[in-house]
């Protein structure tokens, strides 16, 4: 059906509020209340509805939004970007949807992906990075800027065109940064072999510089820029030769560095034709300390399943060697993956508070007929040192409940967790159960209230088995 025909529920709806709607936990394994914050309002035929995939959040103050795809399209994209906003610590919740960007909100995109979250404090702005699909120009970064809050977000601006994949956005927020209120945006170009870029915002969003690339070889995907306090913005991201490396900006964006190693990765494939890959998850401390984890198992001989491994760094150009996060035994039949870190920006060091989400599946060899899907979370009050007993916060979940990609089942390549400053963890999630006819019941949760950081005395000891098994990321298509 032509794109202008398609007709819809919701294009155009206002921000709704939702926060009231408390749903228990989803199964008897799983231990936390969550609260849904969205729905899949559309009805476009294209799209897989009621779908809703692959969050980000980030919070700021007493505000938290979130951003995802909405109406998941099994060849790429989905009917638009939600967001899901609490300016009040996450006690309740409104939804809204970007305009302007497919034609289900008068904008000229067949679809659209990747969403991603920033503020920018400088010019009190809320920003969300996307990702056009079958665009008049091709796959176009664009970016939506909100001045209320989070609340609303008006018509995006074009932040870069052509053939491009996995964008991400950051923002510096140091007030005695020398590149305070700078916004930076990092993709790759997947016509020339997923060459990374990156273009630098000095105005809250509204325009973007030239597209700069890393000095040397820089093909991969799923960058994820931090800005460190002194205003050096560090980029990890997965390489096409099975690595997780990074490089950086010193200036503000005006250069950046070749790349650098974090590790080589050893990732076992996720059974049942799930959609997964080891794509990094970084985020910062107070003082400018990086956090890396991404999916690994390289603690487990003959790489049965991953654990959740972690890398640091102070400065972006030497790692810490990955250490495991201890959900479980390296014994255990537990396949665990796509990771979102979320660190509380106001500690450092051997007091950084660490939120991790996780999927997993507590039995790694199933079928697409047997796997179970879960959610899970730990803790870390040290700076990862030790950890607490990991919570299921939701599932389980059967593969048939979520959507499909060309690529299999899809809950998101990527998730997020964000830590409010001294307070709880809040990852949006989806969550899924079982469809009604052919009509999916897949939906954004965050647990009620948050989740407490506590910490425990859960170390990791294991040493690495010597694996050879990887994925390549050059697997990975678009969107």
């Amino acid at each position: 059906m032509p794109l202008s025909r398609r007709i819809v529920t919701a294009a155009f709806l206002p921000a709704v509020v939702i926060g009231g709607l408390l749903v228990g936990a989803t199964s008897a394994s799983a231990n936390v209340a969550v609260t849904q914050v969205s729905t899949d309002p559309f009805t476009d035929a294209q799209a897989q509805h009621r779908t809703e995939v692959e969050p980000d959040t980030f919070t700021f103050g007493s505000t938290v939004v979130s951003a995802f795809q909405v109406g998941r399209v099994s060849g790429g994209g989905s009917s638009d970007i939600g967001f899901a906003t609490s300016t009040d610590g996450g006690a309740t919740w409104t939804q809204g949807f970007l305009p302007g960007t497919t034609a289900n909100t008068g904008g000229p995109c067949g679809q659209i992906s990747d969403a991603a979250v920033a503020f920018d404090a400088k010019h009190n702005v809320w920003l969300i990075s996307s990702l056009g699909v079958n665009c008049p120009s091709g796959t176009p970064v664009l970016t939506s800027r909100s001045t209320d809050g989070g609340k609303t977000f008006g018509n995006p601006v074009t932040t870069a065109t052509g053939s491009l994949d996995k964008n991400w956005i950051v923002c510096d927020n140091t007030a005695s940064s020398p590149f305070f209120g700078n916004c930076y945006t990092q993709y790759d170009i997947t016509s020339s072999g997923d060459s990374i870029r990156m273009k630098t915002s000095s105005d809250g969003g509204l325009t973007w510089g030239p597209a700069r690339a890393p000095a040397g070889t820089h093909t991969g995907l799923g960058g994820q820029p931090v800005v460190q306090s002194n205003g050096t913005v560090v980029v990890p991201y997965l390489s096409l030769n099975d690595q997780i490396r990074s490089f950086r900006s010193t200036n503000g964006g005006g250069s950046w560095t070749s790349t650098v190693a974090v590790a080589t990765i050893s990732h076992h494939d996720a059974a049942g034709g799930l959609r997964e890959e080891a794509l990094p998850t970084a985020e910062t401390d107070s003082t400018g300390t990086v956090y890396v984890a991404w999916s690994d198992c390289r603690f487990r001989t003959g790489c049965p399943s991953n654990d959740i491994v972690l890398s640091k760094s102070a400065n972006g150009t030497t790692w810490t060697t990955p250490a495991r996060v201890p959900i479980d035994a390296t014994t255990s039949t537990v396949d665990h993956f796509v990771p979102g870190i979320g660190v509380d920006a106001s500690t450092s060091g051997s007091s950084a508070r660490i939120g991790l989400t996780y999927y997993f599946y507590p039995t790694a060899n199933c079928t697409a007929a047997t796997c179970q899907l879960d959610v899970g979370f730990i803790s870390s009050t040290n700076g990862g040192t030790s950890w607490s007993t990991a919570t299921q916060v939701a599932g389980p979940m059967n593969l048939s409940w979520i959507p499909n990609t060309s690529q299999g089942r899809m809950f998101g390549d990527y998730i997020s967790t964000s830590v409010r400053p001294g307070g709880n963890a809040f990852p949006v999630i989806p969550i899924a159960t079982a469809p009604s006819g052919s009509t999916f019941n897949q939906a954004m949760f965050t647990p009620a209230g948050g989740l407490p950081v506590t910490g425990g005395t859960r170390r990791a000891t294991d040493t690495p088995e010597h694996t050879s098994a990887t994925q390549s990321a050059a697997a990975v298509t678009a969107f």
